[in-house]
């Protein structure tokens, strides 16, 4: 579905609905590269939102992760290839049938209140993030126990085989801090981890600016070469812009259509494919709407929409089109699946024939506040297969309750992809929140259950494979595009963005010389 056969009217660039989702000045003099003198050097990044909370419990990923990750080491690390490396645990393994992980811990690591870093560190942090409310305690969901061996051997014991777990503990899951602070009110404001940095109070203002001063007992400096991170919530694209501009920050977000302008400006622009956009044919099973229960319809829908044209016109460009949900680095991801539908009208009329809807039907979708350009081009590609669509209007604070109430049959929607055990909880199973109209299938199960079970390695990314490759064969979704997250830096400034993030990981920023 994915030739561009036909013009779509030029628009604006998407403007992204928040899942994960003015600065003051100064900087721009001391930023990036030490100067001759020998100064300092000083990373200042310019993040699309605010910090909510640095209690381990509450911390996400995305663009959040430039909060937390100066204070907080992770138990692993992905490295810039998505590639999982040893961190404060320097081995880890399963038992025979994956109910147990093992970690061996780093030795000799402190956090930053002399409280050691040891098992029972990754005991009480483990048991902090299962037992808090934030939306990352599913990460530590699936462990049962955890049996502290030696101060650096611990057994994490498992309720049931659980592939993400490992991947888990690169980011959120794996976050460590002192047991000590942990326990305190005050961890909301105050982190006290073991990592490359430690939060300036004196310099941090919340809502414009978060300042972090070298750990100087940090096991591996090497990795950061900054002495100091400022971070300055700028929630303004246009006020993102210009701060980069002015050499106010060395780094940010930007969007496609700001692109030339930065280019212009001397600034150096790297991207990275985060998101998947396009149709959640949440009603596969025909409960509202029989139509979207026939494999036929929903391939069809699939045939019936350019993607490639709305990636070039709705986001110039700076993506990558797709019919599978799973991004590049997945244990999941099939090349070939990238263009299973190509555009084909003529093909999408053919298949809602044989299914018995020449006529077409109506379907309700919401119209979204966030993605006002997308409304009339879909309407205008579904009606060429007799598709009309009865528009609902959503505003943006009611976005997320509205899609999940499982109101609408189908629906647009742009959504981050992470690891393939991660992607498939969120939209696969029936307790899957993506799942919205909670369908109930037979062979997907019994294929996510082997996925579940298979061996770490290759048994376990053939399996993982099948379960997309069963996603796009029944057309669960209709997936136009991976929008590209576009991150601008200064001259002075090398930044490598991190798959699977909006957001580069702190140790992806390098001086430029």
């Amino acid at each position: 579905m994915h030739s561009p056969k036909r013009a779509v009217a030029a628009l604006a660039a998407l403007t992204a609905v928040g899942l994960l989702l003015s600065a003051c000045g100064g900087g721009g003099q001391t930023t990036g590269l030490a100067s001759a003198g020998g100064a300092a050097r000083t990373l200042t990044i310019a993040s699309v939102a605010d910090n909510k909370s640095f209690d381990p419990a509450a911390l996400e990923i995305g663009n959040a992760v430039h909060y937390w990750m100066p204070v907080y080491d992770t138990l692993l690390v992905f490295d810039k290839n998505a590639e999982l490396k040893p961190n404060l645990a320097t081995a880890w393994s399963y038992n025979s049938d994956n109910t147990v992980l093992n970690l061996k811990l780093r030795e000799g690591v402190k956090f930053t209140d002399g409280t050691p870093f040891d098992g029972a560190a990754v005991k009480a942090n483990l048991e902090h993030l299962k037992a808090g409310k934030g939306q990352n305690a599913y990460m530590a969901a699936s462990i049962a126990s955890i049996d502290v061996v030696s101060p650096t051997d611990v057994n994490l014991k498992l309720t049931a085989p659980d592939p993400g777990l490992v991947f888990y503990l690169g980011v959120v899951g794996g976050a460590m801090a002192s047991p000590a602070a942990e326990a305190s009110p005050e961890i909301a404001t105050t982190p006290v981890g073991s990592g490359p940095y430690k939060l300036d109070k004196s310099a941090t203002t919340p809502g414009s600016q978060y300042t972090y001063t070298r750990n100087p007992d940090y096991w591996n400096k090497a990795d950061f070469p900054y002495d100091k991170i400022v971070v300055k919530p700028i929630t303004d694209a246009t006020a993102r812009l210009n701060a980069l501009k002015s050499g106010q920050v060395d780094s940010g977000v930007i969007d496609a259509k700001s692109v030339k302008e930065a280019e212009a400006k001397g600034l150096n622009i790297t991207t990275v494919p985060v998101d998947w956009r396009g149709l959640f044919i949440a009603d596969r099973e025909g409960k509202t709407v029989p139509a979207l229960g026939d494999v036929r319809v929903r391939q069809a829908i699939n045939l019936a929409i350019d993607g490639g044209a709305l990636l070039k016109s709705l986001q110039l460009g700076q993506g990558e089109v797709t019919d599978q949900v799973f991004n590049t680095k997945s244990q999941a991801y099939m090349k070939d699946l990238d263009n299973k539908y190509r555009f084909d009208v003529d093909a999408a009329k053919k298949l809602m024939k044989e299914a018995g809807f020449a006529d077409g039907f109506e379907v309700l979708m919401p119209d979204l506040a966030g993605f006002p350009e997308v409304t009339p081009i879909l309407e205008q590609q579904l009606s060429a297969i007799n598709i009309k669509v009865k528009w609902q209007k959503v505003s943006a604070d009611s976005t997320i309750s509205a899609l999940l109430s499982g109101k609408f049959p189908m629906f647009f929607f742009s959504l981050g992809s992470q690891s393939a055990w991660q992607d498939i909880q969120k939209v696969a199973l029936p307790t899957s929140p993506w799942n919205t109209a909670k369908a109930n299938n037979a062979d997907l199960n019994a294929l996510v259950q082997a996925a579940r079970m298979a061996k770490p390695g290759d048994e376990q990314n053939k399996a993982m494979q099948a379960v997309n490759a069963w996603l796009v064969d029944n057309a669960w979704f209709a997936p136009l595009y991976r929008s590209n997250t576009i991150i601008a830096s200064s001259a002075k400034t090398n930044v490598t963005p991190q798959p699977w993030n909006a957001a580069p990981w702190i140790r992806n920023y390098r001086p430029a010389s």
